[in-house]
């Protein structure tokens, strides 16, 4: 690609001349090439790199005095980027097209993404219901699973728009605004997600381990008041997504979403940030909380009025959980620190590919939130399974026997924070 620049009138006339790399070309190792162009600035040559996946792209400059897409004077990249998209096409290495069309994201990650819907919709959606209507009295961990719960409804409900992506083979075409919103929303749902999962454990510990003191303290208000807090730290958080531009228009491919970036030193600084604030630091909090409740639960039975069959469904669940906040959401956080960490000390990496993985597989936790937080509570079953059958339960259940179920109920609402 050449471009080259009038004195005069100061503007860019884009001329693309790609041609195969050789043993000779000198670039950073790891990156993803195929074709590259050789740019000139005021008839300089300057070597860069056109396109890597997923937030890898960058500019390598080798002259410092020069400007290649960005003008001198100050002209926003993000506005050239936008207009290059709409314009010509950049080429990115074959490696990189055959895997944005290949089998794996055409097929096996939709498919993936359907199974996520059909299982994770019915069950949010039920949970949801029953968390907001059907229990009564409103306590800490009831207020943090239904914020969850919607949490996972949102995103399951903007899957479809990434399952027509990759099944079009990486061709984007709802537009600039929706790729942005749906790229925001999947780290929105993940940061989201984190933060509440880091608040019910300490809400679990503090039931634990102060049963009667920490009444006070854990109250419906404050449980909503913390919710509100994790929705506007999350909003926070993607904010700045909304105003990158997320679409490019690739050669053999077409008009990706997400998946090819430019990168830049603030953007490396941006996701390195997030990453160890809304991930590795609630998993730090959240794994002394498991494992001091798995301790206290395991050595001071005497403490805790409950039988050993809850004692060790409490446990189950808890390591459960931690599996699931490792499993979900570690591998897209540890690649994405790893990738801007080495971008950001001038290094280069491709794991784009890999990424996009881990992007997959975190979208399972909409469906496993409600197996292991929902379905694992004994109350919440009788809940669910009171909803599903309210017909048959309202019309042979007496009087006396509704008395004795509510106190049963209100009996295991004492002991919600080990059951569930």
């Amino acid at each position: 690609m050449r471009l080259s620049l009038d004195g005069s009138e100061r503007n860019f006339a884009v001329m693309t001349e790609s041609y195969e790399t050789t043993e000779n070309d000198s670039f950073s190792d790891g990156m993803l090439y195929g074709n590259y162009s050789r740019d000139y600035f005021g008839g300089r040559p300057v070597k860069y790199s056109v396109i890597n996946l997923t937030m890898i792209n960058s500019i390598e400059m080798f002259e410092e005095s020069v400007c290649i897409v960005q003008p001198c004077n100050g002209t926003d990249l993000n506005a050239v980027n936008s207009n290059k998209t709409t314009q010509d096409a950049y080429n990115i290495s074959d490696e990189s097209v055959d895997f944005l069309k290949g089998l794996l994201v055409t097929h096996v990650m939709p498919s993936f993404y359907i199974i996520i819907i059909l299982i994770s919709l019915p069950l949010n959606a039920l949970a949801l219901v029953t968390f907001t209507c059907k229990i009564r009295e409103k306590k800490p961990a009831v207020i943090y699973m239904s914020h969850l719960a919607c949490v996972d409804l949102l995103f399951t409900l903007l899957l479809p728009l990434k399952i027509h992506y990759q099944m079009n083979g990486s061709d984007w075409v709802f537009g600039e605004a929706a790729c942005r919103v749906l790229s925001a929303a999947y780290y929105c749902y993940m940061y989201c997600s984190i933060l509440l999962m880091m608040s019910m454990s300490v809400d679990r510990l503090l039931a634990v381990m102060f049963p009667v003191a920490s009444l006070t303290w854990r109250s419906a208000k404050k449980a909503t008041c913390v919710c509100a807090l994790v929705w506007l730290l999350a909003f926070a958080g993607t904010v700045p997504l909304l105003f990158i531009t997320q679409t490019f228009k690739i050669k053999d491919v077409g008009i990706t979403c997400h998946d090819v970036l430019y990168h830049t030193q603030l953007y490396a600084y941006l996701f390195s940030i997030l990453s160890c604030l809304y991930f590795f630091l609630p998993l730090v909090v959240t794994l002394v909380n498991y494992s001091t409740i798995i301790y206290v639960l395991t050595t001071k039975n005497n403490h805790l009025k409950t039988s050993s069959d809850k004692r060790s469904r409490a446990v189950i669940m808890a390591v459960s959980v931690l599996m699931e906040f490792v499993v979900c959401f570690a591998p897209t956080n540890g690649i994405l620190l790893y990738h801007c960490v080495r971008l950001a000390t001038g290094g280069s990496s491709e794991e784009g590919k890999y990424y996009l993985m881990a992007v997959c597989l975190g979208s399972a936790s909409v469906f496993l939130d409600p197996l292991l937080y929902y379905y694992g509570s004994s109350q919440c079953r009788k809940q669910i399974r009171s909803l599903i059958w309210w017909r048959k339960t309202k019309s042979t259940t007496t009087p006396s026997n509704s008395q004795t179920k509510s106190s049963n109920l209100s009996s295991e609402y004492t002991h919600a924070h080990i059951q569930v």
